[in-house]
């Protein structure tokens, strides 16, 4: 697979979740924040369970239980994001979480910097205060304004950092995507449905009442798209995926104005741009210096 491809899959995997923001705000109507998570991650590692039995036939590199260490790591990642996401749909509009959720984009290069010492281009300072500016206007300039679930869909951005810089780094060791993505959804699926148990009353009838969106999320969101993801992260780099990955906020939030009639003042809508003209500078501008340097 060229990089090109990985990056249209990586492309395809962002419009699945655009929808996706919809599906798990109107489902929020029905059912509580953990069981849908529970329901949906278990689905979908039912569903991509045999895929993963059929490349382990194949695998040429035996997993190790390092490797068995970072799958966990980056499940527990992933239900952080997921439950952050989810609970702060509950106080957020959907164009807002998938905004901020793209917040990855400039946390990921920070990952890099702070943790694994890698010296930063000097795009990511802009881009860093022109995302920040951009939430600060999502409030409308009043940053009292902000809710509960803007932060923590903040905290959600995150968590979604760390779960595309260890995919990255572990799917290139392995050679396996889906017993990496079967695994991480097993860990989110398990985690979300223990609290739910604990912390949220549930019935039969309200899983019905719920059920095109758990599907939906479950199969396509959950399935579908974090499948694409980690296959597509195996022929590309960790901040190639986060710029792509991130044109879910414009997915997003055209479809939260088509399906669900959001709309915001013009300050909210110029600090969707700012966030998102931070994320393809944190991208574009390091490629552009580094094919420059290459072609002098």
């Amino acid at each position: 697979m060229t990089r090109a491809q990985a990056n249209l899959l990586l492309l395809l995997a962002a419009a699945i979740w655009g929808g996706g923001f919809v599906a798990q705000s109107t489902a929020m109507k029905a059912i509580g924040p953990f069981w849908f998570i529970g329901l949906r991650f278990a689905i979908a590692a039912l569903a991509t369970l045999p895929f993963t039995l059929i490349e382990a036939r194949k695998a040429k590199v035996a997993t190790s239980r390092r490797h068995l260490g970072l799958y966990l790591m980056i499940g527990l990642a992933l239900f952080g994001g997921a439950s952050t996401q989810q609970i702060g749909l509950q106080t957020t509009t959907v164009t807002n979480s998938s905004f901020i959720t793209g917040l990855y984009v400039i946390f990921v290069p920070l990952i890099a910097v702070f943790f694994l010492r890698r010296s930063p281009h000097w795009i990511i300072w802009p881009g860093a205060i022109m995302a920040v500016s951009g939430i600060y206007m999502l409030s409308g300039g009043r940053l009292s304004a902000l809710t509960v679930g803007d932060l923590l869909t903040v905290v959600c951005a995150i968590f979604w950092s760390v779960q595309i810089t260890l995919a990255g780094t572990t799917v290139g060791e392995t050679g396996r995507p889906l017993a990496l993505s079967s695994t991480q959804f097993a860990v989110t699926a398990v985690c979300a449905l223990i609290i739910a148990a604990i912390s949220e009353p549930v019935s039969l009838s309200d899983i019905r009442a719920a059920a095109p969106e758990i599907l939906y999320v479950g199969i396509f969101s959950s399935g579908v798209a974090f499948v694409l993801q980690v296959v597509a992260q195996r022929y590309t780099t960790p901040s190639q995926a986060a710029i792509f990955l991130s044109a879910e906020a414009l997915f997003g939030a055209t479809l939260a104005a088509l399906l669900l009639g959001e709309s915001m003042p013009p300050l909210g809508y110029i600090g969707c741009a700012l966030i998102f003209i931070a994320m393809l500078a944190v991208e574009l501008v390091p490629e552009m210096t580094r094919r420059r340097s290459e072609t002098a």
